[in-house]
């Protein structure tokens, strides 16, 4: 497979992406030779080890259900990067017999964040956008950014990302490449017009840049506080990050948390409720008061 996708590639090479000896590889490829498969060995400088031009094979015993079930694990979440190189290769490895079924099926699978205990934020149009992702089509969507402002958009979608408890919509608009959250899309209509995109995508890598680009944008608020450690895990995942932090003897962490703002500091740790107590800045700490004398007068 790896001659077939790559082309002509070196002994090292092969026992470097297989992560087995040299010796090895020259012993398996006499064996492939010996099994009809035509491999062969070119000397000298330049050469390597290749496949007869025009030859391929597909993945040995791999039926139709198995295929679909190997790209079909694949939708939703993807929990590393090397989890997402690991499925686009198996996508290019899948037979072309079976690649359209198990690309459909991956299509009818979704990971979700919550269950049915928890609301989520609606992702109502999320088949349509997967498939338009799919097919290849441009969207025309009515878009509420984080203003609450609604506009009409002409998009060429990418690709789609899951981050967070969010899916997220690559897109192209006007040329330039944009990041959009699908549970701010309020109106979709696939169009009947090919997306102007490029047939080779690495999602990992546009996401990150756009990722690193928002992150850096932000106005970031320092706070220090002390946190029940019961209290530790929810405060610190919905965090930018935490600068220091250390356990005093009572058990509770004093520590410096970023956040990406007042209102996203103000709110998070409202949420955690007496398990934390703010220090400072003094506006934080402030809001916190006014928000629980608001709180005790409501129920007084």
């Amino acid at each position: 497979m790896l001659l077939q996708h790559r082309g002509r590639l070196s002994a090292a090479d092969i026992a470097e992406q297989l992560e087995v000896s040299t010796r090895t590889v020259l012993r398996d490829i006499e064996a492939l030779s010996s099994a009809g498969v035509p491999v062969y060995t070119d000397r000298g400088r330049g050469g390597g080890i290749s496949l007869l031009a025009g030859y391929r094979t597909e993945l040995t015993g791999l039926t139709a259900e198995e295929a679909t079930a190997l790209l079909a694990s694949g939708s939703g979440r993807v929990a590393t990067p090397a989890f997402a190189r690991a499925m686009r290769k198996v996508v290019a490895a899948i037979p072309e017999a079976h690649r359209a079924a198990a690309s459909t099926a991956s299509q009818r699978i979704l990971v979700r964040p919550d269950g049915f205990a928890y609301p989520h934020e609606p992702e109502d149009h999320l088949p349509e956008v997967q498939r338009a992702v799919i097919d290849g089509l441009r969207v025309r969507v009515s878009y509420r950014n984080r203003t609450d402002s609604v506009a009409e958009r002409n998009l060429d979608p990418i690709g789609l990302v899951y981050a967070g408890d969010h899916w997220y919509l690559l897109a192209a608009r006007d040329g330039t490449e944009r990041v959009y959250r699908v549970s701010r899309i309020e109106g979709l209509d696939v169009l009947d017009e090919p997306a102007h995109r490029s047939d080779v995508v690495d999602l990992e890598a546009s996401f990150t840049a756009h990722w690193q680009s928002f992150r850096s944008s932000l106005t970031t608020i320092e706070v220090t506080c002390l946190v029940d450690d019961t209290a530790w895990n929810s405060l610190t995942k919905n965090t930018v990050r935490v600068i220091s932090d250390h356990v005093q003897d009572d058990g509770r962490h004093l520590s410096v948390i970023e956040f990406s703002g007042h209102n996203h500091a103000a709110g998070t740790l409202w949420h955690c409720g007496p398990a934390v107590t703010v220090l400072q800045p003094s506006g934080i700490r402030d809001e916190m008061a006014r928000r629980a004398r608001a709180t005790a007068r409501l129920y007084s």
